[in-house]
Formats: structure tokens, sequence, C-alpha cells
């Protein structure tokens, strides 16, 4: 009896962790890039940048994730278990786009910033491209980013 309280109390547990992950992977913040408003995801966690977009099957047109990294580094990203092709934004502290690599779903190439970046942004593939969208280009609403924890 006294295993099944522990278990019950485990799973309860769990479920609040796994709950608030997911809320907290639900939060977006308002980003803009010339004229376009992109809703974006914020994995500002450890464990929210590891699983990123992993396993979805499809991302809405102009939306993204917004990577909040601890502090600015050269740092990289992959695409294991990624479904879906994407673009990533290499982004410093002023928000200025520093450059923009297309990925492969699952992939396991690292694709990183050539300089230190304080954050990172994915969309579709071929999203900033298509649209004009490179190096120096400026992200609107990046200064209201939460912090990384």
């Amino acid at each position: 009896m006294v295993w099944r309280k522990q278990l019950v109390s485990w799973i309860a547990a769990a479920g609040l962790v796994l709950g608030a992950s997911w809320a907290q992977a639900q939060s977006l913040l308002e980003l803009s890039l010339g004229i376009h408003r992109i809703p974006a995801e914020v994995a500002n966690t450890d464990e929210l940048r590891t699983v990123g977009l992993m396993q979805r099957k499809s991302l809405p047109t102009n939306s993204g994730m917004l990577f909040v990294f601890n502090q600015e580094a050269r740092h990289c990203m992959w695409m294991r278990n990624t479904l879906i092709p994407l673009a990533v934004a290499f982004i410093d502290g002023q928000g200025h786009i520093i450059n923009i690599e297309e990925m492969l779903p699952q992939t396991e190439n690292t694709h990183c910033a050539v300089k230190p970046a304080k954050f990172a942004l994915e969309m579709n593939a071929g999203w900033f491209k298509s649209r004009g969208y490179g190096v120096g280009a400026p992200i609107a609403g990046i200064d209201k980013a939460p912090p990384a924890r």
C-alpha cells in the first residue's frame, strides 16, 4: 500500500514538472523583422533548448522558436529528431543577425554562429532568404526576451 502512495506521489510530481515545461515552451514573444511579425516560442532553459522543435511535424509560416542563451558565445545547433527543415539565424545581444544557416531534418551536422551570439531564431527553411533578410538585419522585440535560466 505504501508503494502505491509513493507511485501516485511520483506520478503527480512528474505531471507537475512536465506541465511546467510544457507551459514554458508555450510562452510566446512577439518579434518582428522588417514588416514581418514573428510569434516565437521561447526556449530559455537547458531543457527547452535541448528539445527545441524536435518531433514537430510542421511550424506555422511566420512563427519560430527563439533560443535564449546564458552568455554570448559561438553556439551551435543540430537537427537530431527534428522532422522539418529549418533555418536558424544567430543573433547578437543587440538583436542583429550574425549569420543564417539552413538545416536539413534529422541530421547531426552542427550549424554554428560565426561569432558570439546571445540568441538563435529558428524558422522554416528558406524563410529569411525568401524575404531578403541576412547579416546585420535587426530583430525587433528581442530586448523583451526573458533571461536564460
